[in-house]
């Protein structure tokens, strides 16, 4: 396959583009990727001589045009006003999709799709994800460009004169975890969970068809170009088996795969380059993925830590990390790195929307899995031994002897958050807090980022604290960790209600212009929608069947704990489930409050049943134990 062409390098020149594409008769069809606010990706087969004779159109966007009202976009396109047009965007790679099932016949090889990414343009404004980043970085280069060159001279950036910064680059990184299992097979809950706590499966050997199809991954993101930094296994998972024929069956196990830091814009396109990949070839290999962020209740769920760098473009060509201080064993950052960090954390309210929009995702932020739970940073016990600390929210990620590695980790994004937004909103909020830093020495900076709660400063909140080198899981009580960090969203619509009550960091979120409140209510409409709907056709239905299923074992040996442990189920059970004249049970009442429109009573009433079931399992898991 090494005939076979993987990459359309960023901003090609046409003619180039015609001549590849021509050169390789096996690429038959074009897919415009324009990506919808709950980050879904557009597909479709548009035959190859199509584009290559209306190639000019493809570029004005006059060429393809979609339904918009069928995608996450609402209240922007809707059915009455639904055309959206979907221009093609030239400034990043364009990847060719290979069907290995599908073979071209006159060459043998595999038949090719290119993707090229689009935007979305309704009514005459771009109102995609992708957009939403585009724009941002281009707002917030311009700002910081004027603050920088207005302040040629930074605390902790004295080995450079910022007044000839040419140009600033922004760099981001994802890191991808998914389960991976064999179909229909069912393991234990339990068995899964021992295996994680005796720390049998991180960084083990993997075997048979799961090395196979993780070695072909690697090997096909090699060719498109992502320069792949490992695979390996994550902490969940338990040994597989082999049948008589010696093949592995009852396969499930947790993987991670990590490669290079690109562009922003480029870096969220390779992501889903990336999950496309990974998911086809383990799928060649009779394997089923999953990225979902909580998989499994119970076992760790999947990350996708995102890494968000700044550096500056020198007139004279060089590069310089503007979070990395001049003297590494001094400071751990610069004044620019101090001030994203406060702005991160400062604004996460109204950031944390875009990163957790799902029950699967909240589900995953959950105390003793380290997924972060509470706004809070962590910079290391002494700017000399960098350390890590994966119990806290966004971690600073350094090196001594390389200041260009110098970057911040936010650890609560998964595999289907949508990076375009959360990226955007990051960098809107690390301009923020720039716009603060850069008149403060990193002393001074230093000193309000590790303050007490309580302590009144210039720009972080009184009433919390922001940096922790503890274990914040381990070390503080719930209660401690909801008064210093602030108490986490229990539900999606809690965790979206943070947008409107929390004005000024809105502003700040959305001071680019490309978050307008017409984006920002369709994100949010489109996020309440799946929340009720999920709730309503899935968990539920899920919940009531592990009702049903808690029945009452018949025994000739009851004790009197039997029979105490059997009343205290079922009346469980019966407040969960069943409904009578005067009563209606948990399940009903929430079910009314979603179609009524009551949001708030709804999910006070998700967090009563999410305490409720899991109750009910703890107490079915006693009973049936002490039956014999």
């Amino acid at each position: 396959m090494e005939e076979l062409l993987y990459v359309i390098p960023a901003n090609s020149k046409k003619e180039d583009i015609v001549a590849m594409l021509t050169a390789h008769p096996e690429i038959k069809f074009v897919s415009l990727v324009g990506i919808d606010l709950a980050g879904n990706d557009t597909d479709e087969k548009i035959p190859m001589r199509v584009f290559l004779k209306d190639m000019e159109d493809f570029y004005s966007g006059r060429a393809v045009q979609t339904d918009g009202s069928s995608v996450v976009l609402s209240g922007i396109a809707t059915l009455n006003n639904a055309k959206v047009d979907m221009p093609i965007d030239p400034s990043t790679n364009w990847y060719i999709d290979y069907n290995f099932e599908n073979f071209d016949e006159k060459t043998g090889l595999p038949i090719g799709t290119l993707r090229i990414p689009a935007f979305l343009i309704h009514n005459g404004k771009r109102v995609d994800s992708r957009a939403v980043l585009a724009d941002t970085l281009d707002f917030v280069k311009k700002e910081l460009l004027a603050i920088m060159h207005k302040n040629p001279k930074i605390s902790g950036l004295e080995h450079i004169d910022c007044s000839k910064i040419k140009d600033i680059s922004f760099t981001a990184a994802t890191e991808l975890e998914f389960w991976v299992k064999t179909p229909i097979s069912h393991v234990h809950v339990d068995e899964m969970f021992a295996s994680q706590v005796m720390q049998e499966q991180y960084w083990q050997r993997t075997h048979g068809v799961v090395r196979t199809a993780l070695e072909q991954s690697i090997e096909r993101l090699e060719k498109y170009g992502l320069k792949v930094e490992m695979g390996h296994k994550e902490v969940g998972g338990i040994k597989a088996h082999l049948d008589n024929s010696g093949n592995m069956t009852s396969v499930c196990e947790q993987i991670e795969v990590d490669w290079r830091f690109d562009e922003a814009l480029q870096a969220a396109d390779n992501e889903l380059l990336v999950r496309t990949i990974v998911k086809q070839t383990f799928r060649l290999n009779g394997l089923e993925v999953s990225f979902k962020a909580k998989p499994m209740i119970g076992v760790a769920g999947n990350g996708e830590h995102t890494h968000i760098g700044l550096a500056a473009i020198m007139e004279d060509g060089s590069f310089c990390n503007l979070f990395a201080p001049t003297e590494m064993t001094k400071d751990y950052m610069s004044a620019v790195g101090y001030g994203a960090i406060m702005g991160l954390l400062k604004n996460y309210e109204v950031i944390n929307p875009f990163v957790s929009a799902t029950n699967d995702s909240l589900n995953r932020l959950k105390p003793g899995f380290e997924a972060p739970v509470c706004i809070v940073t962590s910079l290391g016990h002494s700017p000399e031994i960098p350390s890590r600390n994966r119990s806290i929210l966004a971690g600073l990620v350094r090196d001594v002897t390389n200041p260009m590695a110098t970057r911040f980790e936010l650890r609560a994004c998964n595999p289907y958050t949508n990076t375009y937004l959360v990226v955007a909103a990051i960098y809107s909020a690390i301009l923020d807090g720039v716009r603060y830093s850069v008149s403060k020495t990193t002393d001074e900076l230093l000193a309000e980022l590790s303050k007490e709660a309580g302590e009144e400063t210039d720009y972080l909140e009184t009433d919390r604290a922001y940096r922790s080198e503890k274990d914040v899981f381990e070390d503080y009580t719930a209660d401690e960790r909801n008064h210093l960090f602030g108490a986490p969203p229990a539900t999606v619509w809690e965790n979206l209600s943070a947008l409107d009550k929390n004005e000024e960091k809105r502003k700040a979120v959305t001071a680019a212009g490309a978050f307008t409140d017409q984006i920002i209510e369709a994100f949010k409409d489109g996020a309440l929608t799946r929340w009720k709907m999920e709730l309503i056709a899935r968990i539920i239905p899920e919940n009531r069947e592990i009702v049903r299923a808690a029945n009452e074992v018949k025994s000739n040996f009851v004790t009197d704990q039997d029979a105490y442990n059997w009343n205290k189920i079922n009346e469980l059970r019966c407040y969960l489930a069943k409904d009578s004249i005067d009563e209606k049970s948990l399940f009903t009442l929430l079910i009314n409050a979603l179609n009524e429109g009551d949001y708030e009573t709804a999910s006070s009433l998700q967090v009563e049943m999410y305490d409720k079931i899991e109750e009910l399992k703890a107490l079915y898991d006693v009973y049936v134990k002490n039956i014999i």
